[in-house]
C-alpha cells in the first residue's frame, strides 16, 4: 500500500511535468498575460491540498474500504466506471447546490486553462467530496486497490483536460468518444453559464452523451474562459471568498 501511494505521487507528478512542458512547447491559445504570477497562484493550491489528503482523504478513505456493507473482489474495471459515474454526478452537484457552488468556483474563475488549472481546488470542495465519496466506496464495497487507481487515472485525466496542448484535430476527435479530451473540458470552462453547466465527465466522455448534459458549443481559440461577469482574484482573496 505505501508503495502504491509513492506510485501515486510520481505518476501523477510525471503527468503534470509532461504537460506543463508539452504546453508551453505546442500550445493552442497563444498570448497569456502575466503567465508567472497566474501559475504561481494555481499551484499554491497544491501543499494545501496534500496536507489535506495525507491528514484527512486518506484516512477516511482507508476507513471506508474496511467497514464496507460486504465484501467482495477487486473489479478494476467496473470499480473504475462506477467511481468515475459518481464524480458525474457530484461534478453537477457542485455546480447546482449553491453552497457547494461557492467552493467549485474557485476553480473556475482561473481564466486561462493549463496544467495548473487541474491542482486549482479549494481545499473545502476537496474535504466535502472526501466524505460524499466515503459513503460510495462502503456502500459499493469498492477495494482501497480500486479507489488508488482510480484517483491515479482522475489526477492524469484532469491534468490532461485542462492541458493548453495543442493535438491533431482528427485525433483528439476520436479520442473525445471515449475519454474526456481539452476540446471538451476547456468548453466547460466557458465564462458561459449555459456551457460552464455542461460536459462534466472527468474520465469518459460518454457519461454527458448519455445524460444530455453534452454542450453543442466547439472549442475556438477565441473562447472566453472564467465565470460569467466575474473575475479571477488573488490567492487569499480566493481562500476565504466561500466564507463570505
Amino acid at each position: 500500500m505505501d508503495q502504491m501511494i509513492e506510485y501515486k505521487g510520481w505518476i501523477v507528478a510525471g503527468a503534470f511535468l509532461l504537460f506543463f512542458v508539452w504546453e508551453r512547447l505546442k500550445p493552442v491559445v497563444l498570448g497569456e498575460e502575466r503567465v508567472g504570477r497566474r501559475v504561481l497562484k494555481n499551484l499554491s493550491f497544491w501543499p494545501l491540498n496534500i496536507v489535506l489528503s495525507l491528514l484527512i482523504v486518506l484516512p477516511v478513505t482507508l476507513y471506508a474500504t474496511q467497514i464496507s456493507l460486504w465484501e467482495r473482489p477487486s473489479l478494476l474495471i467496473l470499480d473504475i466506471i462506477l467511481l468515475d459515474l459518481f464524480i458525474f454526478w457530484w461534478h453537477q452537484a457542485v455546480h447546482r447546490v449553491p453552497f457547494l457552488w461557492r467552493f467549485h468556483e474557485i476553480h473556475h474563475l482561473d481564466e486561462h486553462l493549463d496544467a495548473t488549472s487541474a491542482i486549482r481546488f479549494h481545499f473545502g470542495e476537496v474535504f466535502f467530496s472526501t466524505f460524499v465519496r466515503a459513503f460510495v466506496i462502503i456502500v459499493f464495497a469498492i477495494p482501497f486497490y480500486s479507489v488508488l487507481v482510480f484517483e491515479i487515472l482522475v489526477m492524469v485525466c484532469s491534468v490532461f483536460h485542462h492541458s493548453n496542448i495543442k493535438l491533431p484535430s482528427w485525433f483528439e476527435r476520436l479520442l473525445s468518444k471515449i475519454i474526456v479530451t481539452p476540446s471538451l473540458h476547456w468548453v466547460h470552462h466557458h465564462a458561459l453559464r449555459q456551457d460552464t453547466d455542461s460536459n462534466y465527465g472527468t474520465i469518459f466522455s460518454f457519461w454527458d452523451r448519455l445524460f444530455y448534459t453534452k454542450s453543442s458549443t466547439h472549442r475556438t481559440v477565441t473562447l472566453k474562459i472564467g465565470v460569467e461577469k466575474k473575475n479571477d482574484t488573488g490567492f487569499l482573496k480566493l481562500l476565504v471568498k466561500p466564507f463570505l
